[in-house]
């Protein structure tokens, strides 16, 4: 019974997570700056490029490069 219980509160669970379609009109919101990871994209850049120089090593943003910082 206690396994049944568990069973049906996890269902209930899961089904009250839903994902809904975002309708053209209110993609707009969405887009807005501040709902953006970072805020202003060549800082980021930036400071990922001298973090990859300083550390000479690079990964997991695309970016190649070596220690001397002339990618």
């Amino acid at each position: 019974m206690k396994f049944i219980n568990q069973c049906l509160l996890l269902a209930l669970i899961l089904s009250s997570i839903a994902c809904t379609e975002v309708m053209p009109r209110q993609r707009g919101n969405l887009a807005l700056p501040q709902m953006a990871f970072t805020t202003d994209a060549l800082e980021f850049g930036l400071r990922q490029h001298t973090a990859f120089s300083k550390e000479a090593a690079a990964g997991g943003y695309g970016g190649g490069g070596g220690g001397c910082g002339c990618n």
